[in-house]
């Protein structure tokens, strides 16, 4: 068992899925997302090669914007990796998790000061208009402080919102948001399954530990992620790196 979850940490599943959207304006039927999480560089597991077989992954296809969900790094050492592979990427969107600040039970977590990108858009409580796009940020920090991420209201005809942790969507305003991409939970890590269910031994009670969720006309992905905390081990949970491919509803 122990090692087929170290197999498992690095058996990266490459995933393209079509993604219906309530209010998707026609012309933008079939826009490509890449949606790549809980990258955990700087610790030793094979999580490493899921992130980097990711990443050569989405920059061969190209798609039409690339949205990274926070937790990159779990140690300053890795700093330089990271920005290397976000190199490889057509200029990606990031927000930063609650490992990148060592916001976390992890003993093993340290944290990074990563305040700008040298490729890419990290948005800390901040939008970016790209075309008929908006994508907007959540600063992990104000999360953790309870406090609300204030975005102002746009007309944009697709407003995506980045934020690490997936219960944001049961509190941003309704109508404010198309799509939510989110991570954290590595779709439970270390899973049990038992007759017709599984046992999430990494936040056994979570609402939404993987895939997609809908609540008010907003659709929400929660990405599997590609690295791993506490142990290197991935057990019925496997890394994921996943193309959305938007349809209008």
């Amino acid at each position: 068992m122990t090692a087929y979850a170290w197999f498992e940490a690095g058996w990266v599943r490459l995933r393209v899925r079509e993604l219906p959207l309530q209010g998707l304006p026609p012309e933008l039927d079939g826009l490509r997302i890449a949606h790549l999480s809980d990258f955990h560089l700087g610790m030793p597991s094979r999580g490493v090669r899921a992130v980097e077989r990711a990443v050569d992954w989405v920059a061969e296809r190209q798609p039409d914007l690339v949205c990274v969900t926070g937790d990159l790094l779990s140690r300053p050492r890795a700093e330089q990796q990271l920005l290397a592979l976000l190199a490889k990427l057509p200029h990606p969107y990031v927000v930063l998790g609650n490992h990148d600040h060592a916001i976390s039970r992890d003993p093993f977590s340290r944290p990074v000061e990563l305040g700008r990108l040298e490729h890419g858009t990290l948005l800390l409580d901040s939008t970016v208009r790209v075309g008929e796009v908006e994508i907007g940020g959540v600063d992990p920090r104000t999360w953790l402080e309870k406090r609300s991420s204030e975005f102002p209201e746009s007309d944009a005809p697709l407003r995506i919102l980045l934020c690490h942790f997936p219960r944001v969507l049961d509190t941003v305003p309704r109508g404010r948001w198309h799509l939510i991409l989110a991570g954290h939970l590595h779709a439970g890590q270390i899973v049990l399954p038992y007759g017709f269910g599984k046992l999430l031994l990494a936040h056994p009670g979570s609402r939404y530990p993987e895939g997609v969720f809908e609540r008010d006309g907003t659709t929400m992905h929660v990405s599997p992620g590609l690295g791993t905390t506490f142990v290197p081990f991935r057990f019925f949970a496997r890394p994921e790196a996943t193309e959305l491919v938007l349809r209008c509803a």
